[in-house]
């Protein structure tokens, strides 16, 4: 009973800890150990481990992320102080209207998630130009956060069939399913998020505008004065470049499968085998054509880069270290009794189920690391209840992106810090459309899969 009380008492701390602006790493570090010592855990093991370097360590997702946190911060740096951004930005409202910002926001980022983009890679390639975008429009910062969290992490990432997320790949694994398992409810779901999502943001867009609240760029963004950089400004198709680059790279191997051309290439191999370390090529790539191609980079591109490089630092360990937490939580034995428990309660099967992965996914602040605990611990009961392995596959997937998304999920955090922005400051706007909003999505997906 102590263990579960820690562990609920660490969970929340950490939580409070973030909403108040406490530094994430030492909150982090100090609810880990609280939740070692109210469970009885080996102090020294656990914090070398299971914290550091386990299967869910703060030290095994940098490792792993490190390259892509590194090229994806560059990229932003050079797209900003190139000016690249800002003509695509440009172009984009004459085109479409500055009022729909947040439209081309969540719509650009849909696309890149979809066409298999990790989170960390759009939110660093769709930052430059949203806050460009934002200004434009004078809409506040805060909802270029809601806005890329929509559009990156909820209806591309778990709900549409097909979707190449890792959230989508893990129960295949296990079910013996394919991408487009329980496609209709997977549709649906996506479109209840999406509508759900949009008409909340579109809400405080004219909220905003109505009480007078306009774009505030955070200490850390670089947005220049447009007639001091009209020199120096790419025109707009030219901007594009290094963008397509990155998606083009990105996707040409997919695409190339799909098509069945090369399917012998070593090069087309290797890029399927590397989910992380081909985007950060491709990133890399992009960086360094736009160092080429534009004059307000030309003149300073080793600076530039090491600036973007020094930019990655603190997401990156900001957000290992809220993972290394979820470490230390999974391996209690409050958190196993809780899988148990949730496995033989008396609720319908189906609400039982994405009870377990949205409880699972919220304590661990991670809903790829939630699945692959539920994946391997409570898969097998559920598909003995009678679950369809489809249905069980669509409906663990979009229930494990909704309350992951807590203040002290490592996404969040990164988004924050690289945004510059605070959890007081954006926290609710990221919540409504990455907690609440798939949660409500989840749940008439539950209904609709009993009734029929």
């Amino acid at each position: 009973m102590i263990g579960i009380l820690g562990l609920l008492a660490g969970l929340a701390l950490l939580i409070w800890m973030a909403l108040r602006g406490i530094n994430v790493i030492f909150a982090a570090v100090i609810c880990s150990i609280v939740v070692i010592i109210t469970n009885g855990m080996p102090f020294a093991q656990s914090l070398s481990d299971s914290f550091t370097f386990g299967d869910l360590g703060a030290f095994t997702f940098a490792g792993r992320f490190f390259l892509l946190f590194a090229a994806g911060a560059i990229f932003g740096r050079v797209m900003g102080e190139s000016h690249a951004a800002t003509s695509i930005a440009l172009a984009l409202v004459d085109k479409l209207g500055a009022s729909r910002a947040l439209w081309i926001t969540v719509i650009a980022c849909g696309l890149l998630t979809y066409g298999g983009v990790v989170v960390f890679v759009v939110i660093f390639a769709i930052y430059p130009l949203g806050l460009r975008l934002l200004k434009e429009a004078d809409i506040p910062k805060r909802l270029l956060c809601g806005a890329v969290a929509l559009g990156a992490g909820t209806f591309t990432l778990t709900a549409l069939p097909g979707t190449p997320s890792i959230h989508n790949v893990i129960p295949t694994t296990v079910l013996g399913t394919d991408l487009f398992a329980g496609a209709w409810l997977g549709v649906i779901g996506g479109v209840i998020m999406f509508t759900l999502g949009m008409l909340y943001l579109e809400r405080e867009r004219k909220k905003a505008a109505a009480n007078g609240e306009g774009f505030e760029p955070a200490a850390t963004d670089h947005i220049p004065d447009l007639d001091s950089i009209a020199k120096d400004r790419p025109s707009a198709m030219l901007a594009m470049i290094p963008l397509i680059l990155v998606i083009g790279t990105i996707l040409a191997p997919r695409m190339a499968g799909l098509l069945g051309i090369g399917t012998q290439s070593s090069v087309i191999a290797f890029a399927n085998a590397q989910p992380v370390l081909w985007p950060s090529i491709a990133l890399i790539m992009a960086s360094v054509l736009a160092a080429c191609l534009f004059p307000a980079i030309r003149r300073r591109p080793i600076a530039a880069i090491s600036e973007g490089a020094q930019d990655a630092i603190m997401p990156l360990m900001a957000t290992s270290t809220v993972i290394g937490f979820g470490g230390v939580v999974a391996k209690t034995g409050g958190f196993q009794a809780f899988i148990d428990v949730a496995a033989n309660s008396n609720l319908p099967p189906l609400l039982s189920m994405t009870g377990a992965i949205s409880v699972i996914s919220g304590v661990t602040g991670s809903s790829s690391g939630g699945l692959q605990i539920f994946m391997s611990t409570m898969a097998d009961k559920y598909l003995a209840m009678g679950i369809e392995p489809a249905e069980l596959h669509r409906l663990v997937v979009m229930a494990s992106g909704g309350f992951d998304s807590l203040p002290h999920c490592g996404a969040v955090i990164a988004m924050l810090t690289i945004t510059g922005l605070t959890h007081k400051q954006a926290y609710k706007d990221i919540g409504m459309v990455t907690v609440v909003v798939p949660v409500i999505a989840t749940l008439l997906c539950v209904g609709l899969a009993m009734i029929f």
